[in-house]
């Protein structure tokens, strides 16, 4: 579908939370501000908003390093799962921020075309009722692996229900399909949001999910993208920040995806 805009882009702002990710963190960056500053937008109309959470590493002396951002820096009193963490990060930004609409980001995610904020600020824009757009899946798998993806998943997911059903043995069946809007990259109506008083983190769930739900029930809109038009602009290392910390293997597909991206940045 394509959208007319008809008057100004809106000030926006973009967030992104911080914690011991230096590679990506600065590739995320580096990207974000080459492609926001050869793109013909006004520089006060964008904020970039960043949280470190506590990472006491080298990649918060970066962040520290860098004028053209607003560099949060939190320290958790308690031991803090890593989405409520994550999700506290962003309600901090959410609590600073003045503009009407927000961009939240991951640091594994890397910007090719800053008119991917254009681009998704128009369904905002043509429709009061959208509070947020976003994609379902993380990365794109093609029409193919897709449709192989949702067949696999129904079906272990009928298997488990039809096991428990029998009195088996057997795990929860998960959906099939993805429900949520992902953070990896998503716009955010944060006017509407603080209208209605919410938050990211609800629920103590992972931070957006009980919002989109709230939102879906007070009669609004969440606009999805399909990965194949959204991964024209942008691309994401699926649970890069996690892969980074985690005891993954070499021959993990995770790592040899997040590999492959990292190869075209190398000197």
């Amino acid at each position: 579908m394509n959208i007319t805009l008809t008057h100004p882009l809106p000030k926006f702002s973009i967030a992104l939370v911080n914690y011991k990710t230096l590679e990506l963190t600065k590739i995320c960056l580096e990207l974000l501000k080459k492609h926001l500053d050869s793109a013909d937008l006004d520089p006060k109309s964008v904020d970039v908003w960043v949280v470190d959470n506590h990472s006491q590493d080298e990649s918060v002396e970066y962040l520290r390093t860098l004028d053209w951002i607003h560099l949060i820096e939190r320290a958790p009193t308690e031991h803090e799962e890593g989405f409520v963490a994550h999700g506290r990060g962003l309600d901090l930004i959410l609590q600073q921020i003045k503009s009407d609409y927000l961009f939240l980001m991951h640091t594994d995610t890397f910007v090719y075309d800053a008119s991917v904020f254009e681009w998704a600020l128009k369904f905002c824009l043509a429709d009061e009722k959208v509070a947020a757009v976003g994609c379902l899946e993380q990365l794109n798998r093609g029409y193919l692996r897709t449709v192989w993806r949702i067949t696999s998943r129904f079906c272990k997911h009928y298997s488990r229900r039809f096991r428990l059903f029998l009195g088996l043995n057997a795990r929860q069946p998960k959906p099939y399909v993805e429900a949520y809007l992902k953070s990896f990259f998503a716009l955010w109506n944060v006017k509407l949001m603080k209208q209605q008083g919410y938050v990211f983190l609800m629920e103590n769930r992972i931070p957006g999910y009980a919002l989109q739900d709230k939102l879906k029930q007070d009669g609004y809109k969440l606009k999805i993208v399909s990965p194949m038009r959204l991964f024209k602009f942008l691309d994401h290392i699926e649970a890069g920040t996690v892969g980074l910390r985690a005891l993954y293997s070499d021959m993990n597909r995770r790592v040899k995806r997040k590999k492959s991206i990292l190869k075209k940045f190398e000197s």
